[in-house]
């Protein structure tokens, strides 16, 4: 049986927001992805063949892991979330266990989940069981390179008073990550970047191993 599309989950969780949510929560809401998406710029960031600079995420333990010996081998897979708290990521990061990463993982590929939120959160992993590993980005080096961070408009010095989506992400700071997955190749170079502004769309699996021959062209569901 083929598994529900991403599109399709969170289409569910939409459903489940209008018939519980009140209005203007639905509409701020709505209105902070519509201004993430009128802002976004795909032509500032880095593009498919362009080699972007080495760099160093830290996992659950506290462990570094290089660019460099996750790329020794060949491709990697790298998804980026926004918190370990988000509703959304919460949902995106099972559908990737169960579509992506069984063919990425048959093939010898990694497959990370990345955010800027240090110590990386765990909620996730131990949540839905996901057995691909989490990662943390310092000091969002590499979600500044790939450009893919933001500051949210209702953090509290822009509006005093209002709740902040992602308020305990340990950086000193409100940026967050946008959404996205990243192919990089084992020089560096971008194979695949897609960068989601409105967190409640998303890259399919079967999008991106369409970019990764060496994983076969389609995904098997759990």
């Amino acid at each position: 049986m083929t598994s529900r599309t991403l599109a399709e989950r969170f289409a569910e969780l939409q459903a489940e927001r209008e018939r519980t949510w009140p209005a203007a929560r639905l509409e701020k809401n709505a209105r902070q992805r519509r201004v993430l998406v009128e802002r976004n710029d795909p032509s500032a960031r880095p593009q498919p063949g362009e080699r972007i600079a080495p760099f160093t995420l830290i996992d659950a333990e506290g462990h570094a892991l290089a660019s460099t010996d996750l790329l020794a081998q060949g491709p990697a897979v790298l998804v980026f979330f926004r918190y370990g708290g988000c509703p959304a990521c919460n949902i995106a990061l099972p559908y990737y266990e169960q579509t992506l990463w069984p063919a990425l993982h048959a093939a010898g590929i990694p497959l990370l989940a990345v955010s800027a939120q240090i110590p990386v959160d765990r909620g996730p992993s131990l949540r839905h069981g996901l057995t691909f590993p989490t990662f943390s980005d310092p000091d969002y080096a590499l979600g500044r390179q790939l450009n893919l961070t933001f500051l949210p408009d209702d953090r509290p010095e822009v509006a005093p008073g209002q709740p902040w989506i992602g308020a305990s992400l340990g950086t000193n700071s409100y940026e967050i990550d946008q959404p996205a997955v990243v192919v990089l190749n084992s020089d560096h170079t971008l194979r695949f970047i897609d960068v989601s502004p409105d967190w409640m769309v998303r890259t399919e699996s079967d999008v991106v191993l369409a970019t990764i021959p060496e994983a076969g062209a389609t995904a098997r569901a759990a």
